[in-house]
């Protein structure tokens, strides 16, 4: 270049040389940029010297040489950068750099955070799937606090206070039948699990907005202030609130197991269960603040407006990041379309196996004493909960019975036995209170242990020890509730109970159906939590009646239940803990063995048949009515099964089988 045209650049050759080195640096590979950048730097200093006449002699052609082996700023700059060039462009981001130090010091802060309550197995990219997941799980949660903080007040209205027993008892016969429908969709092997989301989620939807529009009926609904038992439409309102919240989470966290791996599930189950107990807050909250200005029809639409708010984010989940059964089912297709069969076998839809039925669960839980030990973790501590939030109930009305008496014309005393029958309305008031304040704490000590505590706990600990704290804890509570039986000791004594209920044994029991069958975490789950949860707060009944005279004789005989209890289920706990690490290590699948067995017993049946028959698409005849087998040729079905069970895959076998059907 002649030296004439550097100085006719003049004195912006420093701001083009500038503009080419961030255009070089965007659009170059980093080895050629580097070279380039160089050779600029090296031409700017020419130029530089040409235009001020510096330099160690007089001729200036001959200055421009002297220092060459000398680094420029630009090379130092360069050389300061090279990992900076070597790297994507993508990942420095354009904004990055133009964030005040302040907002990056808060940005490092927060990331650190991150990876401190949630590790390495949950980065950034990867919370995004969560929370959406999430989400559909805070509509849900959400809609069914705002629908079950209305059951009882509808039922009431409609057909009396008394009919709230005879309710609970209906709505369990209600729930084993949607169980029954549930499992019978279960069984359709064309069905995707997620779509069940979409049918249940558009059922409840339509039946909730029937509920509320019949609300506003001046016969039916709300306007008719005469209670009654043959009001239709309260035993259907309690009954479909009933079944929505015991079959739809079942559902959920059924597919939550599915899709999520252990290393995950440890991350990301903490912040699963805090954004539930986000709606869980939020829905009891919109029918306290806008229930008697909306009115309860509405609110209730609202409810229903939920159903269609959790089939958006999971519609939008599957879209984004699809499901184990969307990807194999993407593989198969390319596998057609790659040629792995003929286009006469594409067209043919895939061979439909016959389910083992509705009552399969429950086989599973009579033949594993891994899913007895799922039960016994899931629902038994029901029973201690229920003997400690009994106790606390009785000292609660004592307490503010005393506090505030009930006196000679009140409504609340009996003038035939001349002393109260009941609670006056300033104890009925305090007492009202008393428990509001106890469903916010509970709430917001669940939401802070979930978020902040769950994930860092069961990765620090491990699931093993992270099994035993629950029980234990529970051990710790009921004895200081015996020995110190005040109100407040065992409000807070509750309190950590259904917090870490919450936050703690929630999440870890799920992380127990990792190492099971799809059959185990559908189906043997959905009769655990709806029916051994019933099951479970019965028992605790039992020994609440059993002491109820007393709350000294309450305290004193069912804390010895409870230590009872919560000592089995520090047992159980340890058993489950060595049990789930083994199979982990091994491989081996809960309940997968059974469906295999009935799977291949219904082939085999099935190819028996067709062999005995004159016209089989497993044969072909020849002129002498000679039978050539096709079928063995998968030789290697055998060695295909054995590789499953010892690599303890869930797919054991399933090219083999594939192959085989299609002949």
């Amino acid at each position: 270049m002649p030296l004439r045209k550097c100085g006719i650049m003049g004195s912006s050759f420093e701001m083009v040389f500038r503009m080419v080195m961030h255009s070089v640096r965007a659009s170059m590979a980093p080895s050629r940029s580097l070279r380039f950048m160089h050779d600029m730097a090296i031409l700017s200093r020419m130029c530089t010297r040409n235009r001020t006449g510096t330099g160690t002699g007089t001729d200036p052609e001959s200055s421009i040489y002297d220092d060459m082996d000398k680094q420029t700023k630009a090379e130092i700059y360069l050389e300061e950068e090279d990992d900076y060039l070597d790297n994507p462009i993508d990942a420095h981001g354009s904004g990055s750099s133009r964030l005040s130090p302040t907002t990056r010091k808060i940005k490092k802060q927060l990331l650190l955070l991150h990876k401190y309550l949630y590790g390495d197995k949950l980065p950034p990219s990867e919370t995004l799937r969560t929370l959406c997941l999430s989400s559909t799980l805070f509509f849900m949660i959400g809609g069914y606090w705002l629908l079950r903080s209305l059951k009882d007040p509808v039922l009431t209205a409609l057909c009396g206070v008394t009919a709230i027993p005879k309710a609970k008892m209906l709505s369990v016969a209600v729930v084993l039948f949607v169980v029954s429908i549930y499992n019978r969709l279960l069984d359709n092997p064309n069905l995707a699990k997620h779509t069940l989301f979409y049918i249940f989620g558009m059922f409840y939807f339509c039946l909730f907005t029937v509920i509320s529009v019949l609300l506003t009926h001046p016969t039916i609904g709300l306007d008719n202030q005469t209670p009654s038992y043959n009001r239709i439409l309260g035993w259907v309102s309690y009954c479909s609130i009933e079944s929505f919240g015991s079959v739809m989470v079942s559902l959920f966290w059924s597919f939550a197991n599915s899709n999520f791996n252990l290393e995950s599930a440890k991350a990301s189950y903490g912040l699963l269960v805090a954004t539930a107990q986000i709606g869980s807050i939020l829905g009891p909250t919109v029918v306290s603040v806008y229930a008697e200005s909306l009115g309860v029809a509405k609110i209730y639409f609202i409810g229903a407006l939920s159903m269609l708010l959790l089939q958006g984010t999971m519609y939008i989940y599957i879209g984004v990041f699809g499901t184990d059964e969307t990807r194999e089912k993407e593989k198969r297709d390319n596998a057609i379309g790659a040629g792995a069969r003929s286009s006469d076998e594409a067209d043919l839809p895939m061979k439909k196996k016959k389910g083992a039925g509705v009552l399969e669960g429950l086989h599973l839980f009579v033949q594993h004493n891994y899913v007895k030990g799922i039960f016994a973790i899931s629902c038994l501590f029901m029973v201690e909960v229920t003997i400690v939030d009994y106790t606390m109930k009785v000292l609660a009305r004592d307490y503010f019975a005393t506090l505030h008496p009930c006196v000679r014309g009140n409504t609340c005393w009996d003038v035939n036995l001349d002393q109260a029958a009941g609670m006056s309305s300033q104890a009925t008031a305090a007492f009202t209170t008393f428990m509001g304040l106890f469903g916010q704490a509970t709430n917001a000590l669940s939401f802070l242990l979930s978020f902040f505590g769950t994930s860092a706990i069961i990765r620090k600990l491990g699931l093993r020890l992270a099994l035993l704290l629950f029980p234990s804890l529970c051990l710790i509570v009921i004895i200081v509730v015996r020995i110190h039986p005040t109100l407040y000791v065992v409000f807070g004594a509750m309190m950590i109970l259904k917090a870490n209920s919450y936050a703690l044994n929630n999440p870890t029991k799920e992380m127990l159906y990792q190492p099971t069958s799809s059959a185990v975490r559908y189906k043997a789950k959905s009769w655990i939590d709806i029916f051994g949860a019933r099951g479970s707060k019965a028992m605790g009944s039992l020994v609440t009646n059993a002491f109820s005279d007393s709350a000294a004789n309450l305290v004193q005989n069912g804390s010895l239940v409870g230590m009872a209890v919560a000592s089995f289920l520090i047992w159980n706990a340890r058993y489950m803990g060595r049990s789930f690490e083994k199979y982990i290590a091994t491989g081996y699948v809960v309940g997968e063995d059974e469906v295999e067995d009935k799977i291949d017993h219904a082939e085999l049946e099935m190819a028996s048949d067709q062999n005995e028959a004159e016209d089989t698409s497993c044969a072909l005849y020849d002129d002498n009515g000679i039978e050539e087998n096709v079928s063995d040729h998968t030789d290697d079905d055998g060695e295909g099964e054995g590789e499953g069970e010892t690599g303890g895959g869930r797919g054991r076998g399933g090219e083999s089988k594939m192959r085989t059907e299609m002949v």
